[in-house]
């Protein structure tokens, strides 16, 4: 079976070319654009399996390209890696909230690309699983049709937000979520969302997990993810 078609955008050639050469290397089908523009027009010729996306593009940036992939219907359900400045995390949070996957900063590592690739992209086939299957991170188990959570067979009393909350970060492990797509997720978009009181669920259901707390991550400026 043929490998995934990868996009790479990036303005900057010499890391577009050390991109493309590290997903080669692993395997991977690679098309590369150096502008928001040519990604769109390679989009629609030939859909991607997954996007790495520079957010510093000329013209149309990264943020606007990432807003038209996801508000069209036949593209919106292709995972996309953002490439972003450390400082960036405004950015990051947009770019989270708009619809994409995952970020790396740069400087950064091509196995570190190639690991959260593989990652999202094995998230993307897991994803179709029924939502009422059993999870298993180690020897935490949670059981969404009886509402039920054990810890090394221990039962963990949750609240219906604190289970969902874990539901929603367990089930794709490693991705991240900003605040606003938790609350959004767990109680819908009306429900009034505030930093502190996603950050409270959030230390209140650390507390309960004990020894398997620290499997929920801050990813500083931006939000929270299952470690991985």
């Amino acid at each position: 079976m043929a490998k995934e078609q990868i996009l790479v955008v990036e303005d900057d050639r010499n890391i577009r070319e050390l991109i493309e050469y590290a997903l080669k290397k692993a395997g991977y089908r690679i098309l590369g654009a150096g502008s928001g523009e040519d990604a769109l027009k390679a989009v629609r010729a030939e859909p991607p399996d997954l996007i790495v996306l520079d957010l510093m593009l000329p013209g149309m940036d990264g943020l606007e390209f990432c807003r038209r992939l996801k508000d069209d219907p036949k593209t919106r359900a292709i995972p996309v890696v953002m490439l972003t400045a450390k400082s960036d995390e405004t950015d990051i949070v947009t770019g989270l909230e708009l619809g994409a996957d995952d970020y790396i900063t740069k400087p950064f590592s091509p196995r570190v690309v190639v690991a959260r690739i593989r990652a999202i992209l094995r998230r993307r086939g897991e994803e179709d699983v029924d939502e009422s299957a059993e999870i298993r991170r180690g020897d935490l188990v949670i059981q969404p049709e009886r509402h039920a959570v054990l810890a090394a067979g221990a039962p963990v009393e949750l609240t219906f937000t604190q289970f969902r909350i874990l539901h929603l970060l367990a089930r794709r492990p490693g991705r991240v979520f900003t605040r606003y797509q938790i609350i959004d997720a767990v109680r819908g978009d009306d429900y009034p969302v505030t930093d502190r009181s996603v950050d409270f669920h959030i230390a209140t259901l650390r507390k309960k997990l004990g020894d398997h707390g620290p499997s929920i991550e801050t990813v500083r400026g931006v939000g929270y993810r299952f470690r991985e």
